[in-house]
């Protein structure tokens, strides 16, 4: 007589030690340190210590207890400044984002969806986008009357238009020559429910990438603008002008300069990450065991 012995269960070929939530699956992570940078420029000058046009020490005195970054080049308080200057930054940069993308999104959708009419656009395009953007924005800003932060605001929304129209506009064709909008097109829709049902959401992740590289690029083109003594005058306190008023006493007081320039970097890493973070997942084909 024979006893049977228990089968014995197989083991599996590759075993995977359990895996943590990747940083994509956590958009809080990512969106945090956007949103307490907004919220610290925009509470910022109920915080600052001392008034930001007011002397409280010598120029580019060294941090003390009067001063936690120190001095600017008139003894003006530095963090006193770096908490009052970030919002005027952030509105201007967050218009030219909103504007460049909401143009560039109706203009390079309808150039899609109506061909005659979208040879042209992209003709008008790319001759614009010849025009270098810094010649551009101080031709507008020196001819503007009184220049000032809306004129260099203005003259970024125009001068970025034509690039981000290319872009809505090449991402915007394969879904215009799909067999569904061509149905919808031939069943007599009109272009507005093409554009807001069809289309829009479908461009999500193109839109949003492409509003946190405008953000990022009000960002610096403010920035460049002010440091040509273009835009923001002073007495103003402002992140870009701070950073060319101090550039003279940067081995003196480094605070004065590098403060304003960690701020204009975090600000424009943390919009990309919240932008990231927005935009759907794509999916990822599964590991086999």
């Amino acid at each position: 007589m024979t006893v049977a012995h228990p089968r014995k269960q197989r083991r599996p070929l590759h075993t995977r030690p359990p895996r943590s939530r990747p940083l994509r699956s956590r958009p809080a992570a990512r969106l945090l340190p956007a949103l307490v940078l907004v919220v610290l420029a925009l509470t910022g000058p109920l915080l600052a210590p001392h008034p930001v046009d007011q002397p409280v020490t010598f120029p580019y005195a060294g941090a003390d207890g009067t001063a936690a970054l120190g001095g600017d080049l008139l003894g003006r308080d530095v963090l006193s400044r770096l908490l009052s200057g970030g919002a005027s930054l952030i509105a201007t940069a967050l218009g030219i984002a909103v504007l460049v993308t909401g143009a560039a999104t109706a203009i390079g959708i309808l150039a899609v969806l109506r061909p005659r009419l979208g040879r042209w656009v992209e003709r008008t395009a790319d001759l614009a986008i010849l025009v270098p953007a810094v010649l551009g924005i101080m031709l507008v800003a020196l001819a503007w009357p009184a220049g000032g932060r809306l004129a260099v605001g203005a003259a970024a929304t125009v001068l970025g238009i034509p690039y981000a129209v290319r872009v809505v506009a090449a991402a915007a064709a394969p879904i215009a020559a799909t067999g569904y909008l061509e149905t919808a097109a031939a069943g007599g829709e009109r272009l507005w429910y093409l554009t807001a049902r069809e289309v829009l959401p479908n461009l999500r992740a193109t839109l949003l990438a492409l509003f946190g590289l405008r953000f990022v690029e009000g960002v610096y083109v403010v920035s460049v603008a002010a440091f040509l003594q273009l835009g923001p005058q002073p007495p103003e306190a402002d992140w870009a002008l701070m950073i060319r008023e101090n550039a003279p006493g940067i081995t003196l007081n480094p605070w004065a300069v590098g403060a304003p320039c960690l701020a204009v970097g975090l600000l424009a890493i943390s919009v990309n990450l919240a932008a990231e973070a927005l935009a759907p997942a794509r999916p990822t084909p599964e590991t086999p065991l």
